[in-house]
């Protein structure tokens, strides 16, 4: 069975990293600054590295350091963790060599496998060298 004091969970480590950031209050952030501090604080000091933070507050500054994370626990929670768009590659079509109304040819790249109406990557061979 996990510990509670070990049980870290996204909006914790957000939440963590938000405190650990110079990120203020009366900077009246946008959600995108939000985003940006948590993400900046993340890079700077690691999950780990929020939380010895948040602690370190805790033990020389409490009474600091708890409307703090009021502010930041409101803050996550209003500024909810969204997915960057997905951008994918512009599909090519080679020309039309069928005659109109008929059904194309079935095509493939070699060594895929077709599943449904998508077309899967063959599994691949582990080739093992020997260098001599």
């Amino acid at each position: 069975m996990r510990s509670p004091a070990n049980d870290l969970t996204i909006s914790t480590a957000r939440a963590d990293a938000l405190f650990a950031s110079p990120l203020q209050r009366s900077d009246e952030p946008t959600p995108a600054q939000v985003h940006q501090a948590i993400a900046a604080a993340l890079a700077a000091f690691g999950i780990q590295g929020c939380a010895a933070r948040v602690a370190q507050a805790y033990g020389e500054h409490p009474e600091t350091a708890v409307p703090r994370m009021r502010w930041v626990r409101a803050t996550v929670t209003r500024a909810p963790v969204t997915r960057a768009p997905v951008t994918r590659a512009p599909v090519t079509r080679a020309p039309a060599t069928h005659a109109p109304g008929t059904r194309a040819p079935a095509t493939h790249a070699p060594g895929s496998i077709r599943a449904g109406s998508a077309r899967v990557p063959a599994p691949r061979r582990a080739h093992l060298s020997c260098a001599a």
